[in-house]
């Protein structure tokens, strides 16, 4: 399985802002050891403060004047949505309110057979266009309604039709058994 890199710090007393090459990373130099990195595409180090996860701000004083940069791999920006999230405000009218089958992915960030399972989701939503709804919502950021149908494992996909739940499938499942479930309610 790929592990995905969001970001990196280096701290660094001189660099340019530029694609990362194996020449460039020679460049670099650190208090306490070199950083030996292989040569990747698609990576760009930008300041800190313009890093879209900049998110680390240090109180010590020992740290704060240190000057850092960070890796951000450029391929992240360019995902393409496939499958609209729902939240608690929009649940009742997009899910509970729909004239056809709602297709829910039940997910959190931090899960990892939940980032498995996306692609999955993604190529229902695409297959089902028109006869199925796929949405997903974040378990940590609309608890009410994760709570509410009694989600206690993630990634859990939900079938609604009518506004009921009519199937609930837990766990990182194959495609065929979302789609065994799916062509019930079509």
């Amino acid at each position: 399985m790929a592990t995905v890199l969001e970001s990196l710090t280096i701290p660094r007393t001189s660099a340019t802002f530029s694609p990362i090459t194996a020449s460039s990373v020679s460049s670099f130099s650190c208090s306490r050891s070199s950083a030996n990195l292989p040569q990747f595409r698609g990576l760009k180090l930008r300041p800190i403060s313009t890093a879209r996860f900049s998110g680390f701000v240090s109180l010590n004083p020992r740290l704060a004047g240190r000057r850092g940069g960070k890796i951000v791999c450029e391929a992240q920006d360019t995902a393409v949505e496939v499958v609209a999230a729902v939240t608690d405000k929009t649940w009742e009218s997009l899910v509970l309110k729909s004239e056809s089958p709602v297709l829910v992915e039940f997910w959190a960030p931090w899960c990892g057979p939940c980032r498995m399972i996306h692609p999955v989701i993604d190529e229902l939503a695409k297959q089902y266009a028109g006869k199925l709804k796929c949405y997903k919502l974040n378990t940590d950021e609309s608890p009410t309604v994760a709570t509410k149908y009694g989600i206690r494992s993630i990634p859990t996909v939900i079938i609604f039709k009518d506004g009921e739940k009519r199937d609930a499938v837990i766990g990182a499942v194959p495609k065929s058994t979302l789609t065994t479930s799916i062509e019930k309610f079509l």
